[in-house]
């Protein structure tokens, strides 16, 4: 009887060194998904949150280029001449002293081009980004980044 005690023994000593039960793997995996479920919202809420910083930054960025532009020139670039005029002199320009910025003018943080309006409905020039959408309005990440 002792070589069948000493099988057994030796038996579930080696059930217990191959691997992970069903349940085990189970639980592991509902304990990831919750975790998952918690984290992933937070951290792309704060993905969107940082575009409309970037896309607030950029705004600046280029509000500052037309006011040097502006005091060189004497005017703001029309809406028909456009951002383009702060890398390039426009026709007509001659105290253009640019490029008035280091790179070209980039679109904003969801890949299309800034609006731009001079002069604008709101101020001397309205410069904006309609947004994650695209369209004007909006909520949230979707809503207009404007400069007035």
């Amino acid at each position: 009887m002792a070589t069948g005690s000493a099988r057994l023994r030796r038996r579930a000593s080696l059930r217990a060194a191959a691997g992970f039960t069903l349940l085990e793997l189970l639980v592991v995996l509902v304990i990831l998904g919750l975790l998952v479920g918690v984290v992933a919202p937070r951290f792309f809420g704060q993905i969107g949150k940082s575009e409309v910083k970037v896309a607030t930054a950029q705004i600046r960025a280029l509000e500052d280029a037309l006011d040097q532009y502006r005091l060189d020139v004497g005017r703001y670039p029309t809406t028909e001449q456009g951002l383009a005029a702060l890398n390039s002199p426009p026709a007509g320009a001659t105290r253009w002293r640019g490029p008035y910025l280091k790179k070209a003018v980039p679109n904003d943080p969801w890949g299309t081009p800034y609006q731009f309006r001079s002069p604008g409905e709101h101020g001397e020039v309205d410069l904006f980004s309609l947004g994650k959408d695209g369209q004007p309005g909006g909520t949230a990440e979707a809503s207009d980044i404007t400069n007035w």
